[in-house]
């Protein structure tokens, strides 16, 4: 099913995300893992793809898995930083292959050894060239507090409208951990122009090294309030871990009650935590 109909739909919707491998001898663990999460029926599944193309043939398989063994629709990503024509047509044709229609068509983030497609500058040039050879779904990454690399958050908000232009069916959103900052991203955006649905994107931090590395990675303000859980419970795995799901979890409640209805959580290939998610709001969904 394409998740453009899934957003259209009443009523809301939670997503899971995972990631591949990078070798070949983790694909069995890395996929069981998967296939756990996708037991648990979230609407669709989202599963990621390197930067630098490596583990596109991963993300196929284990997009395809899923769907072949639950039902569950998958969104495939498609990065193009470090990729030319000719490898995203071979993708394309891939995807379409394992019967897969749903793409999240991104740049990717910048590769260690600086090698940069000159094929692709930026996600909109992939945005294009995908609606120009094949018939998907395409959805594209936000940034609530602008991207990492983008000055000002105007100036984001029109390379934002740009890619919608160019033919996106959907967004989701960057993580973040104050729900104020995306209730103000959508007025802003609206404000723009950019009418297409958009995901909340949020991710239950579970140890404290993961908090770290994820705000520096995405250049996300971390509250006060939370920055006070990590310190509390940060330095016990297990408590850590649950207050990282009832953080997550307080944080969909309120999106929720605030009328957003889409939700997508990145769940770090843990089944565990997933299951913590949707235990937690039971009854809500």
């Amino acid at each position: 099913m394409r998740i453009s109909e899934l957003l259209r739909k009443d009523g809301v919707t939670l997503s899971l995300e995972v990631f591949p491998p990078k070798t070949s001898e983790k694909y069995t663990e890395t996929a069981a893992a998967a296939l756990k999460i996708a037991a648990l029926k979230p609407a669709f599944m989202s599963v990621t793809y390197g930067a630098g193309g490596g583990t596109g043939e991963f993300t196929a398989s284990i997009a395809a898995e899923i769907q072949n063994q639950f039902g569950v629709p998958t969104l495939a990503h498609l990065t193009c930083v470090s990729s030319d024509r000719a490898h995203v047509r071979r993708m394309l044709e891939t995807y379409r292959e394992k019967g897969i229609e749903n793409l999240l068509a991104l740049r990717g983030d910048l590769p260690p050894d600086g090698r940069i497609s000159t094929d692709y500058r930026y996600a909109v040039d992939l945005i294009r060239d995908i609606r120009e050879n094949g018939d998907f779904c395409l959805g594209g990454a936000c940034y609530p507090e602008g991207h990492i690399e983008c000055a000002h958050k105007a100036e984001d908000l029109t390379h934002l409208k740009e890619k919608v232009d160019a033919g996106l069916d959907f967004l989701t959103t960057q993580l973040f951990f104050n729900n104020d900052v995306f209730y103000n991203f959508m007025y802003r955006a609206r404000e723009k122009g950019i009418l297409v649905p958009v995901i909340a994107g949020i991710m239950p931090i579970t140890n404290a090294r993961l908090l770290s590395r994820s705000a520096a990675m995405s250049g996300t303000d971390v509250p006060q309030r939370f920055r006070a859980i990590v310190d509390c419970f940060g330095g016990s795995p297990a408590a850590m871990k649950q207050a990282g799901i009832i953080y997550a979890a307080e944080q969909i409640i309120d999106l929720l009650a605030n009328g957003i209805r889409h939700i997508h959580v990145y769940t770090m290939n843990k089944p565990d935590v997933a299951a913590g998610i949707m235990s937690a709001l039971s009854g809500i969904l």
